[in-house]
């Protein structure tokens, strides 16, 4: 009950336009769908309201920004697609003042300086440089025994580190002298509760988790910090530590950290340390945050004296005096020296910290790297490669850091052509020439067919090492025969935790141009992590190199390609589902309503992911995957039994959901394929609210006589015509068989299908064949049949041929066949139309739309935008009162033309 009270609230907290669901304090602007768009110049904001009983809920207002557009300096200003107020070309004055009535949007930027390096380091990026470009926040909490309670504190001290991206909220959580917590509870700034995270059962000392969908109002208080985060702990006596979220300059550097706890017996004391080392010289920064070791009743005097020390094994090696007001202190251990490096490494070395006094107290904790949820990973590409080369294979490396240094690593590499002579750990060289090597690894490695496969861990971490691997500086280089100094190079970077537990107990899936069909030699490289969960939707998450701007000039905007999943079988046609767009390195995401198929092959491990570019839409990096074992969740499924199973939805539920689609007086599932009442030789499927109905799929027939049988859909061979021996037709030479642009599908040869025309959809009037023999897809108008009836009739709103009616049937009146083709007027917006009157609709806050022209098709309303000539121009420019954009040149040629 609580849980459905708790997704009450969550829902009520929302509002909802168009289909979908904002959080509260979102802007954005309307999308009306097809033909309209997306309505630049209205923002809507979706605003907290509260009910006479105090009750939180949204409400969605929109008003028409364009009257709050700055006024151009220039005299010339261009209106630029997708933007509501005019600006002056290539100038920057305008656009940002423009800009900052858009400024919940983000847009990705790459930095050009990257990809013009004396030689090809291009995926190195140093602290300095990811602090600039990088989107995320962190955040820390220190988490003590709450005094001010009834409950008797707690002795339990805990560190948690928070990672805020654009909508989600990442924490890695660690504890001590405290059982393992049951809930991980998220506090506003009354103290009631935002978010609450129930905490799996496990062994590890490591809580990880996220809260997705973080509405814009808890958003808003944990940047000004003014949230909380709580653990409870309830196995055993009842236990909860508290503490504040803030943000802090030490985290982006921090490599090294420690948890102190006190040994006095529910103190409520507590603290933590984060560490880093100088990058060129051996010197210790640390920052210390403290609870509970300033006794309140000494708070009032200016200053305590506190001693900090370094220890190992209870010796002193370090000590500092200071006197300090504050619970956060900073110091620098200067030049440590080899054995106290090796300490560190080992996580040896302790941090103490005490009170002087008659009511002394002490807290302390040992020194390790730093821990977090997140996965260190590398993607070794041939495109970066010291040497920059075109070659499909891939490599995939993941670590494990262990608090005594110890490195785990596991490493395999694919698609290479000649045999692997080398695996080393590597710093960015400081010369072309000069490769640092740190560890080789290629004692571990055991070569296969391709490429290999390297597991093992590596003891002897230096301290500084483990301070870049933490940094994001070190490398890993792959070297084979053929290219003795390497064929395979990534950066080893830190992945954040995403939900996706797969990542901790499984290898990532390898992409690579060697797998793709045919292999495509590709400086790109990739890999991925897919799980099924309970209800069968797809987890996924996928890291790709080499997949940038500066290698590929033709992808649009800021799309670097697509990803998509799909089966392997060649012999038939491919049940692929579009995953995501790439719009940087990485690509996470869920999909869920996935076809039996896809599942059955996923199961067996004939399914396959594929990302596409503009460069090679047919696919530049591939590679098979496997999930959704359905004999490991305790259940021993039959063949049989499986291709029975059936996923039937509540249809209360089903009604609710604003992507369901109702069709012939029933609601469909987004995603959900059924074959239609009108016609059984059609499949249908729910594409978000959208139906679309195609022809059934017919095999390619290599026969040279066929005929159709009045019980089936598709043609079959005439054997009685059939001499034994035929030659069967060469149709390997595309098993794949054509890929059209329009539905971005591939189609088995000799298929037949209405194509799907954006923004338009099926066109019912035209099919389309694929050419097996050569791969080409040729479409043509389809060709009604004369009739010789005066009042012929359409059966169906989707056939597009009209029919005689049956001759047993009177013919009914032009007034009678317009009643039962349907109701002879529309109705759109408050107006009713006539059948075949056609009009400029008109939308609320934006006006007449004159770009868009509507008709009444028996009771029908048809609207469509009108078509625009394509632009091979790069800079474009829309006219007020203009359907169509125009190239600025000509633009300027006209003006001084005088037209």
């Amino acid at each position: 009950t609580r849980s459905w009270t708790s997704l009450s609230l969550y829902l009520s907290m929302r509002c909802s336009f168009g289909g979908r669901f904002y959080s509260l304090e979102d802007m954005w602007h309307p999308d009306l769908g097809d033909p309209f768009g997306v309505m630049h110049c209205v923002m809507c904001h979706c605003e907290p309201q509260r009910s006479r009983r105090g009750k939180v809920f949204g409400k969605v207002s929109c008003k028409n920004i364009k009257q709050d557009c700055p006024e151009p300096s220039c005299d010339d200003p261009v209106l630029l697609p997708g933007h509501c107020c005019k600006t002056c070309p290539k100038g920057d004055s305008d656009r940002k003042a423009t800009e900052s009535l858009f400024d919940g949007f983000e847009f990705f930027q790459e930095k050009e300086d990257d990809l013009h390096k004396s030689y090809n380091d291009r995926s190195y990026l140093s602290s300095e440089q990811m602090n600039t470009g990088d989107s995320k926040t962190d955040f820390v909490a220190l988490l003590t025994g709450v005094t001010d309670l009834w409950l008797p504190s707690s002795s339990g001290v805990a560190r948690a580190r928070f990672t805020l991206t654009k909508t989600s909220l990442a924490f890695s959580i660690t504890y001590q002298r405290i059982n393992r917590p049951s809930t991980i509870l998220f506090l506003d700034s009354e103290g009631n509760t935002a978010f609450e995270f129930r905490v799996p059962h496990a062994e590890s000392e490591m809580i990880c988790g996220v809260w997705r969908n973080l509405p814009k109002s808890h958003m808003r208080q944990l940047q000004e910090e003014q949230l909380r985060v709580s653990i409870v702990a309830t196995d055993g006596r009842r236990e909860e530590i508290q503490g504040k979220i803030i943000k802090h300059r030490a985290l982006f550097a921090e490599t090294f950290s420690a948890t102190l706890t006190s040994d006095e017996e529910n103190s409520g004391m507590g603290g933590i340390a984060m560490l880093t080392l100088s990058d060129t010289e051996n010197n210790l920064h640390f920052i210390l945050l403290m609870q509970g070791i300033i006794p309140p009743t000494e708070k009032a005097s200016p200053l305590v004296p506190i001693r900090v020390k370094l220890q190992y094994r209870q010796h002193s090696l370090r000590e500092i005096h200071a006197n300090v007001t504050d619970p956060d202190f900073a110091e620098v251990l200067t030049d440590l020296n080899s054995r106290e490096l090796f300490w560190l490494s080992r996580g040896q070395l302790q941090i103490v910290v005490e009170t002087e006094g008659h009511n002394a107290h002490r807290i302390s904790g040992y020194i390790t790297g730093r821990k977090s949820c997140d996965t260190l990973q590398s993607v070794m590409s041939s495109g970066d490669a010291l040497t920059p080369l075109k070659t499909g294979a891939v490599g995939s490396a993941v670590f494990s850091l262990h608090d005594n240094g110890t490195l785990d690593y596991q490493v395999q590499v694919s698609g290479v052509s000649s045999t692997v002579v080398g695996v080393t750990i590597e710093m960015k060289p400081r010369r072309r020439s000069k490769r640092s090597v740190l560890y080789d690894v290629t004692e571990n490695f055991a070569a296969a067919a391709g490429g290999g496969r390297a597991v093992g861990s590596y003891g002897r971490m230096e301290a500084r090492h483990i301070h870049m691997l933490l940094q994001n500086e070190l490398f890993i280089n792959v070297a084979t025969a053929e290219h003795s100094e390497g064929e395979l190079r990534g950066q080893i970077r830190t992945l954040l935790y995403s939900g996706l537990d797969s990542r901790t107990h499984e290898l990532p899936f390898s992409l690579a141009g060697q797998f793709v069909s045919p292999p495509v030699r590709t400086s790109a490289g990739g890999h991925a992590w897919v799980s099924v969960d309970e209800r069968c939707h797809l987890h996924y998450e996928i890291v790709v190199n080499g997949l940038s701007k500066g290698d590929d000039l033709t992808v649009n905007a800021h799309l670097h390609g697509l990803a998509e999943i799909g089966e392997i079988d060649e012999s038939k046609t491919n049940h692929k589902r579009l995953l995501t767009g790439f719009y940087g390195e990485q690509a996470q995401g869920v999909l869920k309503d996935l076809s039996m198929e896809l599942l059955r092959h996923l199961d067996k491990g004939t399914a396959f992911i594929q990302v596409s570019t503009k460069m090679n839409p047919r696919g530049e990096i591939r590679g098979r995957v496997r999930a959704c074992e359905f004999g490991s969740r305790g259940e021993v499924v039959e063949e049989a039994e499986f291709d029975d199973l059936v996923f039937v939805r509540d249809p209360e539920e089903l009604r609710k959901d604003p992507h369901t689609c109702f069709f012939e007086g029933e609601h469909h599932a987004h995603g959900s394929r059924w074959t239609p009442h009108y016609n059984s030789c059609f499949s249908c499927t729910c594409q978000k609210k959208t139906v679309i109905c195609d022809p059934v799929i017919c095999p390619a027939l290599t026969c040279p006589h066929t005929y159709q049988p009045d019980d089936k859909c598709c043609p079959v061979c005439d054997e009685r015509k059939t001499p034994k021996e035929i030659p069967a037709e060469k149709t390997e030479e595309h098993p794949e068989g054509c890929y059209f642009e329009g539905d971005q599908k591939m189609h088995a040869p000799g298929t037949m299908w209405h194509p799907f025309v954006p923004p338009f959809g099926y066109i019912k009037c035209a099919v389309c064949t694929c050419k097996g023999a050569t791969g080409e897809v040729h479409c043509e108008k389809v060709t009604c049949p004369p009739l010789t009836c005066s009042h012929p009739i359409r059966r169906n709103p989707s056939d597009c041929c009209k029919v005689c009616p049956p001759e047993d049937t009177p013919l009914p009146e032009e007034g009678e066949l317009m009643q039962a083709d349907g109701t002879r007027h529309c109705k759109f917006g408050k107006n009713y139309y006539q059948n075949s009157e056609n009009w400029h609709p008109r939308v609320p806050l934006v006006g007449e739309m004159k770009c868009i022209t509507c008709w009444c098709d028996h009771g029908v309303t048809k609207c469509q935008r009108k078509q625009c000539p394509l632009l091979s121009c790069s800079n474009i420019t829309r006219r007020e009162g203009k359907c169509c954009p125009e190239c600025a040149e000509k633009l300027k040629e006209r003006k001084r033309e005088g037209t």
